[in-house]
């Protein structure tokens, strides 16, 4: 977050999804919308789960794929997705800017971004987050980052017994009960490999304009 005091970036989080909220019931051919969530604040993260999802009729929740290096699957997480999960919620991530990572002299979008996913989808898996709430419906931005690149990582993980009970029936079986967008993965280097981790279906169409 840019915000040096949280508690006033949780009142941001409000007053968006309230805005968002006018804006899809002013026009509701044109518009939907995922909620913002103040993770740092668990409590205050749940108590909008519930006035976004209910009150402000929210299709969703937005997350970005880690807050303060605590990728999606840190142990800080388990209320809220026991909710999503429980409430069958469609998850929206984007990745961010991680702390534990800046490439020196090169833009943040260039390698970190597809990075942040990659390394949210891991933690995802090896965590047990992704077997432990199955019904939370999770998309992840621009074809999964660089996971489709290393696939071959993920796969081989789930033959190591730290990790098998997580991953029943194999890597490939869980990353084909995820989503994936196509913002900025529409050149045919990387839909090959997309094409091999998700089935068409699960492909959704995306665009960062």
């Amino acid at each position: 977050s840019p915000f040096k005091d949280l508690s006033k970036a949780t009142s941001v989080c409000r007053a968006l999804n309230e805005t968002m909220a006018r804006a899809a019931s002013d026009y509701p051919k044109r518009f939907r919308f995922m909620a913002s969530l103040p993770v740092w604040d668990m409590d205050a993260a749940l108590k909008e789960v519930d006035y976004a999802l209910g009150t402000l009729k929210a299709n969703g929740v937005h997350m970005f794929t880690s807050f303060q290096s605590k990728p999606m699957g840190d142990p800080m997480y388990a209320p809220l997705f026991a909710e999503l999960n429980r409430r069958k919620v469609i998850v929206k991530t984007h990745p961010a800017p991680n702390p534990c990572c800046k490439p020196v002299g090169i833009p943040t979008g260039v390698i970190e971004l597809g990075t942040d996913t990659m390394r949210a989808i891991a933690t995802m898996l090896i965590s047990g987050s992704a077997h432990k709430y199955p019904d939370m419906k999770i998309i992840w931005s621009h074809g999964g980052g660089t996971m489709p690149f290393l696939v071959h990582r993920l796969i081989g993980l789930e033959t190591q017994p730290k990790y098998k009970d997580f991953m029943p029936g194999g890597f490939l079986s869980m990353a084909r009960k995820m989503y994936y967008d196509t913002a900025q993965q529409t050149l045919p280097p990387a839909q090959w490999p997309l094409k091999y981790v998700a089935t068409v279906p699960q492909i959704l169409f995306g665009t960062d304009f």
